[in-house]
């Protein structure tokens, strides 16, 4: 339960959410956001086929804007943000078309933009569109490992047996098609995922590992790596994030008691290694100097610890709660650009620890902040 003072402050973050969403949403109306270019947003609706199917429309990200538009039109009833966000959608069909290019994070692309259509408008063109992304998430399962397979070869790396803890929250999208299709062959996929990932990425004291190797002919683990946290072994934060929010999510669409466990368990690591400050650092076992930190994992994270309270006793309710207000009150006060300088609102997102990309916009930043004060208020779509 939200304290008056929360409350007060929560109104004062949706009031500025609508403020910066008014302008910024018709100045990128025929965008597909990443990030930010002198505080201009970019856009990855690349016509070129070879950006398309590399760093253009394919990229993983590119759900997030249709995703924040339909937050605001569900928040709002403005039909501006409808149209803003299918403008998302209907582009990513060339994704379908052109099929190389195309991996693991198609629950990122669709299921904040066909399938939130489908869901708020019944948009039957939004249903087809997310039942083939969820088939291509399908079709992806490894039977033997029982995990989804992440990206697709490319350079050196062989990632054939490659799976990642993002996935996690990627496998919403197999138990919205079961529920659709009333076929359980997609939430039995799901539900093997992540039974994998529970084993195999969560360690005994609630730290995830981001990228698991597992041999693809015979199933067995062969190594792990640290992917986009600072090395092997380390506790990526976003990742923890993936984790959290994930398998909350598992939880909610199965009832399994074991999901809810993990979450809990992933949390108390992520609550406990939370600095004083309330800035997440990109990984938990960075470090002390430089201070990388990476906004969007606490965003993720906050989102996660709200849908934890909501599932707990009374008892055990304000731990999550208290704990996702100090993230985004630190976000809000400290690192969020409510002016017309900046097209995006989280500053210091970071894209992995060794990446160029640190201390920059990233649109899931944005998205993942407005998804939790929206839960905070109580008015989000539940999207995942």
């Amino acid at each position: 339960m939200l304290q008056e003072k929360d409350k007060q402050w929560l109104d004062s973050v949706v009031s500025k959410i609508h403020d910066k969403m008014d302008w910024v949403s018709v100045k990128s109306k025929n965008k597909i956001p990443y990030t930010t270019v002198n505080g201009t947003h970019d856009d990855y609706n690349n016509s070129d086929r070879e950006h398309r199917m590399n760093d253009g429309l394919n990229w993983w990200t590119n759900g997030f804007w249709g995703g924040m538009m339909w937050l605001m039109y569900h928040e709002t009833g403005d039909m501006k943000y409808a149209e803003i966000a299918k403008v998302s959608e209907e582009k990513l069909d060339q994704c379908f078309e052109d099929y190389y290019g195309l991996h693991h994070d198609v629950g990122f692309m669709w299921l904040p933009t066909a399938v939130a259509d489908y869901r708020i408008t019944q948009n039957p063109e939004s249903k087809k569109r997310g039942l083939h992304a969820a088939n291509l998430l399908a079709g992806r399962f490894n039977p033997v490992g029982k995990f989804i397979r992440a990206w697709n070869n490319g350079g050196s790396d062989d990632t054939t047996g490659w799976a990642i803890i993002d996935c996690m929250l990627n496998i919403p999208l197999l138990y919205w098609a079961s529920k659709e299709t009333k076929d359980p062959r997609f939430k039995q996929i799901a539900i093997m995922h992540a039974d994998t990932v529970m084993a195999n990425f969560i360690r005994p004291d609630g730290s995830s590992e981001h990228i698991v190797e597992f041999d693809p002919y015979h199933g067995n683990v062969v190594t792990s790596y640290g992917g986009q946290g600072y090395q092997k072994g380390s506790a990526w934060t976003r990742g923890q994030s993936w984790a959290l929010y994930g398998f909350m999510m598992s939880f909610i669409n199965t009832g399994k008691q074991e999901y809810l466990n993990t979450a809990k368990r992933v949390a108390h690591y992520f609550i406990s290694n939370i600095p004083e400050s309330g800035m997440i650092p990109v990984d938990f076992r960075q470090p002390k100097e430089p201070e990388w930190e990476d906004t969007s994992a606490a965003a993720i994270a906050a989102c996660g610890l709200i849908e934890i309270s909501k599932n707990v006793s009374e008892l055990e309710k304000d731990l999550y709660l208290n704990a996702a207000l100090k993230l985004l009150r630190a976000l809000d006060e400290k690192r969020s650009n409510w002016t017309k300088d900046c097209d995006c609102i989280l500053e210091n997102c970071t894209e992995a620890y060794h990446s160029n990309g640190r201390h920059i916009n990233i649109i899931y930043g944005d998205y993942f902040f407005m998804e939790a004060i929206f839960k905070l208020k109580g008015n989000d779509i539940f999207l995942w």
